[in-house]
């Protein structure tokens, strides 16, 4: 068996297939999932090394805004499809399509830039949170549970993930309020890669973005009939970070509403280095709204 990181990597080690059409072909696994659905966060960051295989090495990768078309199959390869829509002087534009079984399931458009100076500024990191080393691990709290999604995110992500406040698994302790903080990082050493680190970071940026939406209304996501499924995804990375070292994942939610919700984040390294800003929208769907109001 493989660990939880060597999965990772190995899901994002795509094959060229050597096809050139109008487009770049690659194709890549997909990580085992409890429900047999492809993680988002995998999709996403797979695509984006497909995008980052097609550019010169001295554009990194700077944007991305992506839509979640169809749901993935985790028994079936998935195949990318890259767009060279443009190289210019300081930037080029990817457009990456991840096709199963001749569908899209997610279509996004990348921007990279070569390295530039300008002005300098950035939303500070808040300093009153406590540290990883004082938060529970997802094994401490879903470690003695017999299931096999309490398994999977115990033991078998590539990412250790810590809230603040508390986590949201079984429960919602603590003040109802759409906003919350992660702290985050690969459970093993990377590659000395950047590209490499800021494709994790999109895949880690999926575990928890949504979960301010259900925080605010005292759902857990072992709420019994609740849908919840990712429609799009929006990252900037404003400077380099390694994903095997901790981070800060800031997020809030500011509006709710027609079975969807918003969540704005940012990513701080610990000495409150802003590195990334997230936004996803997602639908949720409670069995019984009226109950959590």
């Amino acid at each position: 068996m493989t660990s939880p990181l060597e999965g990772l990597l190995s899901t994002l080690e795509l094959t060229d297939t050597g096809a050139r059409t109008s487009e770049d072909i690659f194709t890549g696994p997909s990580q085992w999932m409890p429900r047999g659905r492809v993680f988002g966060g995998q999709v996403l960051a797979q695509s984006l090394v497909a995008a980052t295989r097609t550019v010169e090495d001295d554009r990194a990768l700077h944007s991305m805004h992506g839509y979640f078309l169809r749901p993935g199959d985790v028994n079936h390869p998935i195949t990318f499809a890259v767009d060279r829509i443009h190289d210019g002087r300081s930037f080029s534009t990817r457009r990456t399509q991840a096709f199963q079984h001749g569908q899209p399931i997610l279509s996004l458009i990348a921007s990279f830039q070569t390295v530039d100076d300008g002005v300098h500024h950035q939303v500070e990191m808040p300093t009153d949170l406590p540290g990883p080393d004082d938060l529970p691990t997802a094994a401490e709290v879903l470690g003695r549970i017999d299931h096999d999604v309490a398994r999977h995110w115990s033991n078998e992500r590539a990412f250790d993930v810590r809230h603040v406040p508390s986590p949201i698994y079984l429960r919602v302790d603590g003040e109802r309020v759409p906003r919350q903080a992660v702290w985050m990082r690969a459970v093993g050493r990377l590659p000395d890669d950047p590209k490499l680190h800021r494709a994790a970071l999109a895949y880690a940026s999926d575990y928890s973005i949504l979960e301010p939406i259900l925080r605010a209304h005292g759902v857990a996501w072992a709420t019994p009939g609740l849908k919840i499924a990712s429609l799009d995804h929006a990252m900037w990375w404003h400077r380099d970070a390694r994903a095997d070292e901790w981070v800060l994942f800031t997020q809030e939610s500011p509006s709710a509403g027609g079975g969807r919700g918003l969540s704005l984040g940012r990513i701080y390294t610990p000495d409150g280095t802003l590195v990334a800003s997230v936004a996803q929208e997602g639908m949720i769907r409670l069995p019984d709204p009226e109950a959590f109001v």
